[in-house]
């Protein structure tokens, strides 16, 4: 178990590693990270470490409210790091069967939690294992929504990695978009967490015994959104580099306009409505005043209006951060990055309401306020042929939003990125997450499987390469970056419940359709 501990411990010590030291026998870990002191706790079931709740910026709240983040006050005394912390406050998906964005129209409902939610923890291995020269490779998992225990990735890499995992808030609270939140505030104030958490890593994940400079970010849904937001972050040129490889796990990306467009200048409006701040000479301040539960209950209200299976409140170009759409900077080439991907084989499904009445270009239509009848009706060929409207639609939303993105890093990041399928049965969005987290408990039981699926993650997170093998029960065939062929790794099981994993060329259709999204990604805003 590695951690900058106190004096005394570190003179016992005989594994002292430069800026951290091996502590053995203890159950109640102290790090100093020099603002507090955390105490953690140790699982000898799982021989690790976890630090739970540490608070790596100040409370967003009162005029931090929709600024960026700053540090966290000084803490005298050691603070306890054994409970999760709270949550930030979510919102739902949109259940409505038009898109209130394209008819300049909007939305009402409500539920509560914590605005004060800018922690993050960090899972260790433990006494049992000696960190590598210059410390473990740490792993930072951004989440799409709830908890995740990083124990479960501590153990898929056979105790090879430090695990990090992110809170960020989210919602109307993280991407409150529009020309007030630039004048006055800080735009994707989410994305800004993620970022200072980065930050904080590379100044204090020594003190755990990790390396700051073998940093790997991941996340799935959402959180792998937030990665690929990551990768095209000041124009894909963050300096100094916060990570040297990325993960994408169904990586999110919605229509990301300019921050003071129509479409999030009516949000913005839509809040100012909802919270009578409308005829305030500096509405910002007014928003920054208002009751917490009252904005979450509005957080709710307008996420659950919005087109079925979308968000409102998502990332923005503001200019300073995501200087341009993410597809612009994608092509250029310019990427912070690597990057292993993997999609699910039926991503769209989960998001389209499986009762609805529209054909295939109302549904684009709907999805996509801002696309032209014309430009709807071009993709019409290539999905007539795939079944019925409801069907196409889970294809339109999952290849346009989740899928093709990917293709695009893909095809961006050449020599430097690996493309993988998730596809046992029904291979829905998100079904893939307890492959890693296994604490969810996999529905596909079958070690062998878990073993092969997880590793190639956790081998890119320590070697650069998916084809290290860390786990000797990994079955995963030679995984071939994916411009050698553009080949696949392929993820499923046999109707005899053996695993089947194997490589396969990307489909050609497949990537004809995602030629089509990109080549009206101005209109899709992505």
């Amino acid at each position: 178990m590695t951690w900058r501990v106190h004096l005394s411990l570190i003179l016992q010590s005989a594994l002292c590693l430069q800026a951290f030291c091996s502590v053995v026998n203890t159950s109640m870990p102290v790090v100093d990270l020099g603002y507090a002191q955390y105490q953690g706790s140790y699982n000898a079931s799982s021989n690790t470490a976890s630090f739970l709740g540490i608070r790596y910026a100040a409370p967003p709240t009162g005029q931090l409210r929709w600024a960026a983040p700053s540090a966290p006050a000084t803490m005298s005394g050691i603070q306890m790091a054994t409970e999760q912390p709270s949550e930030c406050y979510q919102a739902p998906m949109g259940i409505a069967a038009v898109n209130p964005l394209r008819n300049n129209s909007m939305w009402k409902r409500s539920v509560t939690s914590s605005e004060d939610c800018l922690f993050l923890n960090v899972y260790v291995p433990g006494d049992q294992t000696l960190p590598p020269s210059g410390g473990f490779p740490v792993v930072v998992w951004i989440h799409g929504g709830g908890m995740y225990n990083g124990a479960d990735l501590i153990a898929d890499s056979n105790h090879g990695v430090i695990v990090v995992i992110v809170q960020y808030r989210l919602g109307l609270f993280g991407f409150l978009p529009g020309e007030a939140v630039k004048q006055g505030g800080a735009l994707n104030a989410g994305l800004l967490d993620q970022n200072y958490a980065l930050q904080w890593v590379q100044s204090h994940i020594a003190a755990f015994g990790g390396n700051p400079t073998q940093v790997t970010i991941w996340g799935e849904s959402a959180g792998g959104g937030s990665v690929l937001q990551h990768l095209v972050a000041h124009g894909g040129n963050t300096q100094p580099p916060l990570f040297r490889a990325a993960m994408t796990s169904s990586a999110f990306l919605p229509s990301q306009y300019d921050y003071n467009d129509s479409i999030p200048e009516l949000i913005y409006s839509e809040v100012l409505n909802g919270t009578g701040c409308g005829s305030d000479s500096d509405t910002l301040s007014c928003l920054r005043n208002a009751d917490v539960s009252a904005l979450q209950t509005l957080n709710y209200n307008i996420n659950l209006g919005g087109f079925y299976g979308t968000f409102v409140f998502v990332p923005v170009v503001d200019g300073t951060f995501i200087i341009e759409r993410p597809t612009v900077t994608i092509t250029k080439g310019h990427l912070n990055a690597g990057v292993l991907s993997v999609t699910n084989a039926n991503e769209g499904t989960i998001f389209v309401n499986q009762s609805m009445t529209l054909n295939t270009s109302e549904y684009m239509l709907q999805l996509f306020p801002k696309l032209q009848p014309w430009q709807a009706a071009l993709a019409l060929p290539l999905y007539e042929s795939l079944g019925t409207n409801v069907e196409q639609a889970n294809l339109i939303m999952g290849e346009s939003v989740l899928i093709c993105p990917t293709y695009y890093l893909l095809e961006a990041l050449k020599g430097k990125s690996w493309k993988g399928e998730f596809a046992v049965p029904p291979a829905f969005h998100s079904y893939d997450v307890p492959y890693y987290f296994t604490s969810f408990g996999p529905p596909y039981n079958n070690s062998q499987f878990i073993t092969a699926f997880s590793n190639g993650f956790m081998a890119l997170a320590m070697s650069i390469d998916p084809n290290a093998k860390y786990n000797p029960g990994d079955i995963t065939p030679t995984w071939d970056q994916w411009d050698l062929g553009h080949t696949e790794m392929i993820f499923n099981k046999t109707v005899a419940g053996v695993p089947d994993i194997y490589a396969y060329p990307t489909d050609d259709a497949l990537l004809d359709r995602c030629r089509y999204w990109h080549s009206v990604s101005a209109w899709t805003a992505q």
